[in-house]
């Protein structure tokens, strides 16, 4: 596997390959791997010639409130690990290469960004469509494979690839669960064993709200007062929100259907906020 650090040489490495005729396969992402990020590399294996996957912590997608410095690196360990599963590049820029101090130029993505969490981290899909729009530019991939998980980022990054003509094939990559549920993340290595039980309230969640449905019920007043009340009951947990929406424009909805995902965001503990979801209707 080679390693790129410079975004010239990264383009020069993507023509090559172009020019041969092979197609490029990408994976965008902020390291500190865990099986879910193992699976989209694999996906874009199986989908691509040759695999670059970034490793970039972004700094403009960070709000004020949130610590850059904590987020969790350990550059050998993923090295090792995106070695393993076969990827060709791993591309890790310097923050100065990405966003040199002349920058001026932001993306921005209209309505799809307005809810979930885009309310509480205003910036946030900014900072995520400005970088990838940049990897794209850099890598000149084919296609990029995105995880599910991040329900509302993938529809921005569609959104965004659509709007501006960029001739990326975006995939989206199903749910990585742990055994017990828990959608996998990062963030998961700072549960300890209660405040993992409590985690499991949201895959819980997503659960009871299929049951509820196929039992019936289409009322999302009564569905999220159901979600609510089960979530509360772990000690520890704390709403950020408990959203209804269309798949494609991410509006609210008042009556499920087989077009509705249920998303949630949740505080575990002090210092833990996870997002999970699920359409409603699972087939």
């Amino acid at each position: 596997m080679k390693i790129i650090r410079q975004p010239a040489e990264m383009t020069a490495w993507s023509k090559h390959r172009s020019r041969e005729g092979q197609s490029i396969g990408f994976v965008p992402t902020m390291g500190f791997f865990h099986e879910g990020h193992l699976a989209l590399m694999r996906m874009a294996e199986q989908q691509a010639d040759r695999v670059v996957v970034s490793l970039f912590v972004n700094p403009s997608q960070f709000g004020p409130n949130e610590d850059l410095s904590a987020y969790p690196r350990d550059f050998e360990r993923d090295s090792q690990m995106a070695r393993d599963v076969g990827v060709d590049v791993l591309f890790a820029p310097e923050s100065g290469d990405m966003y040199p101090p002349e920058s001026k130029t932001t993306v921005t993505v209209a309505d799809l960004t307005d809810n979930l969490c885009g309310a509480d981290r205003p910036g946030h899909f900014t900072g995520v469509a400005t970088v990838v729009s940049k990897l794209f530019n850099i890598v000149r991939p084919d296609l990029a494979v995105f995880g599910q998980k991040d329900f509302q980022q993938l529809a921005v990054i569609r959104r965004m690839t659509r709007d501006l003509n960029m001739g990326v094939d975006i995939i989206g990559h199903p749910i990585v669960r742990e055994k017990d549920g828990l959608a996998m993340s990062s963030r998961n290595t700072y549960l300890d064993a209660p405040l993992r039980r409590s985690a499991l309230s949201l895959s819980g969640a997503i659960q009871q709200v299929c049951t509820l449905a196929v039992e019936g019920e289409r009322s999302v007043q009564r569905l999220n007062a159901a979600v609510e009340a089960f979530i509360t009951s772990f000690p520890e947990t704390g709403i950020d929100y408990i959203s209804f929406i269309n798949k494609d424009s991410l509006q609210q909805v008042t009556t499920v259907d087989r077009d509705t995902v249920v998303a949630l965001a949740v505080k575990i503990g002090n210092r833990v906020r996870l997002i999970d979801n699920g359409f409603v209707f699972q087939d």
